[in-house]
């Protein structure tokens, strides 16, 4: 990179903490507990960093007998899903998730999670299914590694046998020659561990372990899409405990992802057809006087010979926001 392309001056997104306290202190005036906001960019995932972020939010909030969280993510570690909920459960006696938009996959099991989930017009949650990128997972036209899953193996293996008529029996050798054999254990394991993920997190607020085993089962199995839309009539069907948002509640929500929404716009600096800066932000965990949000900072050069873009002077990190004196304060958040 050239001294005029580092001295370049680098584009970043704008960060509305004021505006999104305005909206928060709002919208608790609505609600009989203590509020939450998890918000991710379509760039964004729930991760496992994101627990500590929510411990910090929580520590600042203190024990609350009922806590509402609003949740809007296109999903993301199953895992880190699980580790959230527990977490909240150790802050809050009764938790309701607030559900504006979509709380997709992991998002889903997040919500799960809560004694109740409140959807509004825009709102959905998603099939739970596992899929998995994996380091032998086959490559796309840009050499990156996709995602397979669980129920793309299972539907390809049933056409096979529906459609070979009295060709080779065994489908296996040639799918091997296209998908790795550890890549179909991997998806196997990992669609199990999705149910098993649903099961334990429902267990915080539902008794009945065959109910548990009968909701994370239909998550995990009954869609034919991944992204299937669980709307709040379908919710209801499921068995989940779910009613419609308030609209004046459901309005404050939609502004407050308005906000987030700009902060979290693309600030892409482009430095040449080969080189540039992404500064965008993530996710953001918000309540009341505190907020943390992840940033991207970091730099992409693309690699003719691999065909792909790779980061380079990566320094993204958690920030925590505040107002010191006044003034909007953002103060690296370290977690390794």
């Amino acid at each position: 990179m050239t001294k005029k392309t580092a001295a370049k001056k680098i584009n970043k997104p704008p960060i509305l903490y004021p505006q999104t306290q305005k909206i928060i202190a709002k919208i608790e005036k609505k609600l009989d507990g203590a509020f939450i906001a998890y918000w991710s960019s379509g760039n964004g995932s729930v991760c496992h960093n994101d627990v500590a972020a929510y411990f910090e939010v929580l520590k600042a909030m203190g024990h609350q007998k009922h806590l509402y969280l609003f949740i809007k993510s296109s999903g993301g570690n199953g895992q880190a899903a699980l580790r959230i909920v527990n977490l909240l459960r150790q802050y809050a006696d009764k938790i309701t998730a607030l559900i504006p938009l979509e709380a997709a996959s992991a998002a889903t099991m997040m919500a799960i999670g809560a004694d109740e989930i409140m959807m509004g017009p825009l709102a959905y949650l998603t099939a739970v299914d596992t899929s998995l990128t994996h380091a032998l997972s086959p490559v796309d036209r840009n050499n990156y590694s996709v995602s397979v899953s669980q129920d793309e193996l299972n539907r390809v293996l049933r056409l096979w046998k529906e459609s070979r008529d009295g060709g080779e029996a065994n489908p296996y050798p040639s799918l091997y020659q296209q998908i790795h054999p550890l890549v179909f254990g991997a998806i196997d394991r990992a669609s199990s561990l999705s149910i098993k993920i649903c099961e334990e997190i429902l267990s915080y607020h539902l008794t009945n372990a065959k109910e548990r085993e009968r909701i994370s089962k239909h998550l995990n199995s009954a869609y034919p899409s991944h992204g299937y839309p669980i709307m709040l009539r379908e919710a209801k069907r499921i068995g989940l405990q779910v009613s419609a948002l308030d609209p004046a509640l459901n309005d404050l929500l939609i502004d407050l992802n308005e906000q987030y929404s700009e902060m979290g716009q693309q600030a892409i600096t482009d430095y040449d057809e080969m080189n540039y800066h992404d500064h965008e932000i993530l996710n953001i965990i918000e309540g009341k006087g505190v907020a943390f949000n992840y940033q991207n900072d970091k730099d992409f050069h693309y690699r003719k010979e691999e065909r792909r873009w790779v980061p380079l002077n990566d320094q993204s990190a958690w920030n925590r926001i505040s107002m010191v004196g006044g003034k909007l304060g953002t103060k690296r958040f370290h977690i390794r």
